[in-house]
């Protein structure tokens, strides 16, 4: 087994620079996973189109573990996709089994120990894993995973899935599998590597997405989003169904239902708020089309007088189109986005630092000066970017700035592989409507109701509104942290 090479690009206590500069005020993505069964392929160069393609579910690191049926070898370190991989090492990563995933940190800092696939040696050979998603219950399985004498080398919840199924009994890897699944509550998309075999894991409940497809050269593969699998040509494609596990081997795909699927589901809707590629399928529906209902919706619940409706790009664009079309009033660009200036590692200067949201927006002046400009966006989290937003809308000559968000008020922090903040800093756990208005200097303010959300999703149930409502699918500890397990880690 090769760990392969582990260097990052800094010390591990770097933060992006959208973290730094506070210019994009959203629930962080959360992981990206890839699994893939090609045989007489270069696995490792699918496995990197496809991370390449769920690179917006996280920025701060990378990897790609490889199996040939004999042994098994990783490449990870922090970084884009792109900054990670490089032709050189990718070459050592032969086989016909692949995972990767690109990750952002929701237990545990962003440090390169935390980095996945985690990859170790077991008495049943290799096994890798990685993992979208958060356990609830994961101190409580550190602590009893170390009481058994087994070290741990990082702070993540994942490492533990990994521990926990090394010392899984049972006679086949679906067997070891299935026997751990009921202690892991929480959320958990995975794709684990073992010598000869990839398998594709899904939490009872759903929270996070994982679909399977068929490759054109007769294997299989599995994402965190359809766009992904697409992105590798796949034309059949399913999702994986709550608490199933699927084998992708080399005869076909093998089905089995580790764990009964939860009474109550409980999908994240910011999948088709704010997460998920507009070009993927979630719970069967479109995101784009998804996105457009809940501009729609919006605008029959938060109509008002105006001459523009301008989104602010890139995921608020299917709403703003929605909500033109559903108020009669015209739409049109008024940002332009630097798509780049968030994924760098390079600090800006003090005097940059100070330019804020104007490194990553620059207003469009001929579209919106004189006008009464409806803003859309698709939530407001700490509220450190609506008000340099809406500033840049008034002096570009804006007469009037109206803001309508795509989602209801978020008050409550997520447990389950979100990074949305906590009580403390949300800025509607906090402020009233009318007070966050004020705070961020518009005209008027409008939150999408809950009932209009789910409208837009056509669903009466089935998904997780904790983060609005504060009432969690299942029971959680207030006090978990993301970095709770780091004081363990020298």
């Amino acid at each position: 087994m090769d760990i392969g090479n582990l260097k990052s690009n800094g010390s591990s206590n770097f933060q992006p620079l959208t973290s730094n500069l506070q210019f994009e005020d959203k629930p962080h993505e959360e992981c990206g996973v890839i699994g893939i069964f090609a045989p007489n392929e270069d696995v490792a160069r699918m496995a990197f189109f496809g991370l390449h393609a769920l690179q917006h579910r996280g920025q701060e690191a990378a990897g790609i573990a490889v199996s040939d049926g004999t042994s098994a070898h990783v490449h990870k370190g922090i970084g884009l996709v792109s900054q990670v991989f490089t032709p050189q090492n990718l070459a050592p990563l032969k086989g016909h089994y692949a995972i990767g995933h690109t990750r952002y940190s929701t237990t545990g800092s962003s440090a390169i120990r935390n980095a996945q696939p985690f990859l170790i040696e077991t008495q049943h050979g290799p096994l890798a894993v990685a993992h979208n998603g958060n356990l609830v219950n994961a101190a409580e399985l550190r602590r009893q995973v170390l009481q058994r004498g087994v070290g741990l080398a990082s702070s993540s919840d994942s490492e533990v899935i990994t521990m926990m199924l090394a010392g899984s009994p049972g006679d086949s890897w679906e067997d070891r599998i299935q026997n751990v699944m009921p202690q892991w509550r929480g959320a958990y998309s995975l794709v684990i590597l073992t010598r000869d075999n990839v398998f594709v894991v899904r939490d009872p409940w759903a929270f996070r997405p994982l679909s399977v497809g068929r490759l054109p050269s007769g294997g299989y593969a599995a994402a965190s989003e359809s766009g992904a699998l697409r992105t590798l040509g796949c034309q059949v494609i399913r999702e994986v169904k709550p608490g199933e596990i699927v084998k992708l081997s080399n005869t076909t795909l093998h089905f089995r239902q580790g764990v009964p699927s939860a009474p109550q589901l409980a999908r994240c809707v910011f999948e088709h708020i704010y997460f998920s590629r507009p070009d993927s399928f979630w719970d069967g529906l479109t995101v784009h089309h998804v996105r457009q209902r809940l501009g729609e919706e919006l605008a029959r619940e938060a109509t008002v007088d105006a001459d523009v409706v301008i989104p602010v790009p890139d995921s608020s664009v299917p709403a703003a189109i929605g909500y033109a079309r559903a108020s009669k009033i015209p739409y049109n660009d008024g940002f332009i986005k630097n798509r780049y200036i968030g994924r760098t590692f390079i600090e800006p200067t003090d005097s940059l630092r100070k330019q804020g949201v104007a490194l990553k927006f620059n207003a469009l002046e001929e579209n919106v000066r004189g006008l009464r400009v409806v803003m859309i966006d698709d939530s407001i989290v700490r509220g450190n970017t609506a008000g340099p937003l809406i500033k840049l809308m008034r002096e570009a000559g804006a007469r009037e700035v109206h803001m309508r968000i795509t989602c209801p008020p978020i008050m409550h922090p997520c447990f389950m592989g979100l990074d949305m903040a906590t009580y403390d800093e949300l800025i509607s756990h906090r402020m009233t409507v009318e007070q966050t208005r004020d705070y961020i200097d518009c005209d008027t303010l409008q939150f999408l109701s809950l009932d209009g959300m789910m409208r837009a999703v056509q669903r009466k149930g089935g998904y997780c509104d904790a983060c609005f409502t504060g009432n969690y699918p299942i029971e959680i500890h207030s006090d978990n942290t993301k970095t709770g397990f780091e004081k363990a880690i020298t």
